[in-house]
């Protein structure tokens, strides 16, 4: 089995944004997969973290809702190059194509365009009590939208941390730390239905 954490350099890129390794390992942890679960994975980029769900989730499945022509063909391809054939690309613009998702044990929600609100209604019907939603938010408007969408949900309890990871880069003869980007990310435990 392939370690949680999988380096950036082993994935096959191209112009499409692709989640970072440290990020992408919290995220996967906050998504608590097991082995059997049942995973979404919205604005699914390049891959990325579909191919560490799927890892994870060896004996599950993990459904890659992407709308961008160029990242679901990275999806394809980056699926075949670690061996990975529990993952199932759905090429929609989210919330289209969530209506044939099964019932889901974790989401995560990479890229949601203006549709945040709509997409949590979609995952919120296929959930399992206990199931959990892990978004990464770039930006300020989504983990606000985030945010008041969650405070007005009553059967979800919710978490977000900010991190900002420094990578160490050598400059001539110093090490200098180089900075990408902070995200929040955002994990919902949904606790019962309505």
């Amino acid at each position: 089995m392939i370690p949680l954490g999988i380096p950036d350099e082993e994935f096959i890129r191209g112009k499409v944004p692709m989640t970072k390794q440290e990020i992408r390992v919290l995220t996967v942890a906050k998504a608590g997969i097991k082995p059997d679960s049942v995973i979404c994975d919205v604005g699914a980029g390049t891959g990325s973290i579909s191919i560490e769900a799927a890892i994870q989730a060896k004996d599950g499945m993990v459904y890659a809702i992407e709308r961008n022509p160029e990242g679901i063909e990275l999806i394809k391809k980056n699926a075949e190059k670690f061996g990975v054939y529990n993952l199932k690309v759905i090429e929609a613009y989210a919330p289209e194509g969530m209506d044939e998702l099964p019932q889901l044990d974790a989401a995560i929600i990479g890229g949601s365009g203006k549709n945040l609100p709509i997409i949590l209604d979609e995952i919120d019907k296929k959930l399992v009590n206990g199931g959990r939603i892990v978004i990464n938010c770039i930006t300020i408007q989504t983990i606000a939208k985030c945010l008041e969408y969650m405070r007005k949900r009553e059967d979800y309890s919710y978490e977000a941390i900010q991190v900002q990871v420094n990578l160490l880069e050598q400059v001539g003869p110093y090490d200098m730390a180089k900075a990408n980007n902070p995200i929040y990310i955002v994990t919902c435990v949904k606790q019962g239905g309505k």
